[in-house]
């Protein structure tokens, strides 16, 4: 399977020119056999692309812009779809490849067979979390009953600190 990323050698937009680097850069990081193909220089690789982007992608001018990325004949997506798989650490299931061995992406049939043990992760999850907002409110009783013994020592720190900058302040002036 090769995965063919259709590019613009000669795109006057920064902003494809960013999208392509992007797509390659990511695709070359992590090794994935890959062919450019060249719309500007190519009108086959160009009408190619244009008739292969499914029409519920195509945008509203009926011109898909590059990046375009396909396997084989098989449409992958475009750079907005490329970025969220690269987010979801989903870029080979995006690419219709198998993760490598040691990759983070876990393949989808494991994904789906192991949807019942991720619900019950959450819920022992959820225990905790209640335990921890108990021991917050503990937490919050017992700084209650501190703060009120303690207000009239706190008032007479901060009489203190601004006497101390009174006093400060007085030797800057003659110093003067």
């Amino acid at each position: 399977m090769v995965i063919k990323v259709f590019l613009a050698s000669s795109s006057g937009s920064t902003a494809i020119k960013k999208k392509q680097q992007d797509v390659v850069g990511f695709l070359e990081a992590l090794k994935v056999d890959y062919t450019q193909l060249d719309i500007a220089c190519n009108e086959e690789n160009r009408m190619w692309m244009r008739q292969n982007v499914p029409t519920e992608k195509k945008p509203t001018n009926g011109i898909p812009l590059p990046p375009q990325i396909f396997n084989e004949e098989s449409y992958c997506g475009d750079y907005d779809t490329f970025f969220d798989a690269k987010e979801d650490n989903s870029v080979y299931e995006f690419l219709g490849l198998p993760p490598p061995p040691g990759s983070k992406e876990v393949p989808v049939e494991e994904r789906n067979g192991n949807a019942h043990g991720a619900e019950e992760e959450e819920g022992e999850g959820g225990e905790e979390e209640e335990e921890v907002a108990e021991g917050e409110t503990a937490d919050d009783e017992a700084t209650e009953g501190e703060t009120a013994g303690d207000e009239a020592p706190a008032e007479e720190e901060e009489e203190e600190a601004v006497e101390e900058t009174d006093e400060v302040t007085e030797d800057t002036v003659i110093a003067t």
